[in-house]
């Protein structure tokens, strides 16, 4: 498996904070960051296109504003294909 660091949260404690790597191999993003709160699920859930709920073992996750260009970097790692 090769999964590598992208970034983490600038604002963060280095305690629990949301996080983003890749893996190069899947060519998958992996997030760590907050779980949505309720009412943010429920509202997704209601304007998915899926017409289903949001099935076990998926989630809705927040990330913030802030973690956006490492957000865009791990998505450019991935399409450059760099390994």
């Amino acid at each position: 498996m090769n999964i590598r660091f992208v970034g983490i949260d600038p604002d963060t404690d280095e305690d629990g904070c949301p996080t983003v790597w890749v893996d190069m191999e899947a060519s998958d993003l992996l997030i760590q960051s907050y779980t949505a709160d309720d009412r943010s699920i429920a509202r997704c859930d209601a304007l998915s296109p899926a017409k289903a709920p949001i099935p076990a073992g998926e989630t809705v996750i927040r990330i913030p504003k802030r973690m956006v260009s490492i957000i865009r970097r791990a998505c450019d790692e991935l399409d450059s294909g760099v390994r």
